[in-house]
């Protein structure tokens, strides 16, 4: 069968028939045990505990049913999602919501799929059943705790619930711009998207990476870079030449273990061979600012294969100072691979060439804002980082108004054609039709008609190479101009080095732009850390000034964690509209 006929829980059982004892996924669980205990499970080990969810699971259900995964990012997470497919059933990866609080995304998300099921384990039994309990009347699913399963019986017999559904799973979105919508990814969508990231990531080794390759990630598994990355990467890796294995082994930690010490992920880079990631540009800061010369002593980044980095801006003074940081333990300035994409497209579209540090181009920033890309010197104008030329996806930047292609230079809609884009969203024909139906006008020579998946994002192409610019919906408008909120947003950060969002928000006669900025107060007195905030106040608005030609109407200094954010960490600007109006941020610089 060709590959791209297959599915998730056939390739499964593939790797535990024909290489039941190799090590397929090892979770690190920093939080029993600080310095990391360890539990792994073999490809056999992995399908037989499968076969057991799938078993359970049909006493619930049938095929085509929606099963909701809420658990802990671990071990018993990975087997209740692959469990879900293989007994026919559609997977719902979500997150534990936060203890004490209402999580819209997580509560939308359910009653927008109607599961009939919910896959959880004993820990956060508890902590979900409001959930459940809050659903449509009609609407009861069945709690499954995974990890109360009989996993040590022995099975003879294989579930087979004949062909499985198109759909593998239905992946939420993380509602940065609009309600949490469910995108259907089918298991042609992923196998097709894998191929695509390993013939273009691994272009200098064949398209196929090194058999002792190792896949490390603490990304959350219900966000697609988490699930492709982490989970599906070790499953649909190719055999290296003359060896007929497929897949890799994967080292797995929690988002939190990463969190709390930034340091325990590249030690795990260092300590595993070839390896493999991923990770949104904050995550390459904090581990900037909180590894120490200790943490890594005796250790040695110069086999790490490759970081992807993604999901958010990709900042190219963070690529700077990580490739800085690390050089001393022989980490290759290669390392970090700029890239792009979004869950529509299952995950991947496109990606930094091979085999050279990430570049950049400097832009003029009036005429960026104007929607034409001209190069400039090398002090002045907007930073972009490259991603290349698409190499293995079908991409194009399209006016968006007139559907037509738009020149080299001419900023536009960044357009996707392919197996990797999903079938639409799920019971939303509208949305579905107009962001996965687009059709281009008087297409060139190669290019289809359609259908396009409409990303939202605003890119160009300059001399062949595409620059990504920002959220259509994000962009601001000051004083009758254009402005890219995360062009704004990356001057403030060269100041203040957190988290920012660029906004604009109308008074009674135009629109004005504020920023929210998170900064520590620090001082050995109030007085003190009052003039600190007052200085960089002044040194903000003096730099966005100079830099963009805009006066900002108010700066908003808060503290660490305060601006709201997706769970894949990118900033919910309309929710910060909403918090700026009703006077909801806590200002560092105002005693109340």
């Amino acid at each position: 069968m060709p590959l791209l006929e297959s599915t998730i829980p056939g390739l499964l059982a593939d790797r535990a028939r024909t290489q039941p004892d190799d090590v397929a996924y090892t979770f690190i669980d920093y939080d029993v045990d600080p310095a990391g205990y360890r539990e792994s499970l073999t490809w056999a080990q992995v399908h037989h505990r499968v076969q057991v969810v799938a078993e359970e699971l049909l006493r619930h259900g049938s095929k085509g049913d929606r099963v909701a995964i809420l658990a802990p990012q671990s071990l018993e997470y990975i087997i209740a999602f692959y469990g879900a497919m293989a007994a026919g059933f559609i997977a719902v990866p979500l997150p534990v919501p936060a203890l004490g609080q209402l999580d819209e995304r997580v509560n939308g998300a359910l009653k927008d799929c109607q599961p009939v099921a919910v896959l959880t384990t004993s820990a956060v039994v508890n902590d979900i059943m409001t959930y459940v309990g809050g659903l449509p009347v009609g609407v009861s699913p069945a709690v499954v705790e995974v990890d109360a399963l009989d996993f040590d019986s022995p099975r003879t017999v294989e579930i087979n619930v004949g062909q499985l559904p198109k759909t593998a799973y239905l992946q939420y979105t993380s509602g940065s711009t609009r309600a949490p919508a469910g995108v259907i990814v089918t298991h042609r969508n992923v196998i097709a998207n894998l191929e695509q990231i390993f013939t273009d990531y691994m272009e200098h080794c064949g398209g196929v990476p090194p058999q002792d390759t190792t896949m490390v990630s603490w990304l959350p598994f219900y966000h697609d870079m988490g699930l492709i990355q982490g989970v599906f990467a070790s499953l649909l890796c190719p055999p290296d030449t003359g060896e007929e294995k497929w897949g890799r082994s994967a080292i797995l930690m929690s988002p939190v273990a990463f969190l709390q010490k930034p340091a325990r992920w590249i030690q795990q880079l260092a300590l595993n061979p070839h390896a493999w990631s991923a990770a949104p540009n904050f995550a390459f800061e904090l581990s900037v600012r909180r590894t120490t010369d200790a943490d890594l002593e005796g250790m040695d980044l110069g086999g790490l294969l490759g970081i992807i980095s993604g999901s958010e801006r990709i900042h190219s003074s963070t690529i700077r100072r990580f490739n800085e940081r690390f050089k001393a333990f022989n980490m290759p300035d290669t390392t970090i691979r700029p890239s792009y994409g979004l869950a529509e497209a299952t995950l991947y579209v496109i990606s930094a060439p091979t085999g050279h540090s990430p570049a950049t181009v400097r832009f003029d920033y009036e005429k960026l804002a104007a929607g034409h890309a001209e190069r400039c010197g090398t002090e002045a104008g907007t930073e972009l980082v490259t991603y290349g030329e698409p190499r293995s996806s079908t991409v194009r930047i399209i006016d968006p108004e007139t559907r037509t292609e738009n020149p080299d230079g001419k900023v536009g809609e960044i357009w996707v054609h392919g197996d990797q884009v999903a079938l639409g969203y799920w019971r939303n024909p509208q949305q579905t039709e107009r962001t996965f139906g687009g059709e281009v006008v008087n297409p060139s020579e190669g290019t289809p008609v359609g259908p396009w998946l409409r990303t939202g994002d605003l890119g160009v192409m300059s001399e062949g190479e595409m620059f990504i610019i920002g959220r259509i919906k994000d962009m601001l408008i000051v004083d009758g101009r254009n402005h890219y909120p995360d062009d704004i947003e990356a001057t403030i950060q060269e100041i203040t080095g957190g988290r920012v969002a660029a906004i604009s928000v109308l008074d009674d006669t135009s629109e004005q732009l504020v920023a929210v900025v998170e900064m520590k107060k620090k001082g050995s007195s109030e007085t003190e850390a009052m003039d600190k905030l007052r200085a960089v106040k002044r040194e903000v608005a003096s730099a966005i000034k100079k830099t963009h030609s805009v006066r900002v109407a108010d700066l908003v200094l808060v503290a660490p964690g305060s601006i709201p954010i997706t769970t894949s960490g990118k900033i919910r600007r309309s929710a910060c509209v909403d918090r700026y109006r009703q006077d909801e941020f806590s200002r560092l610089d105002v005693t109340r």
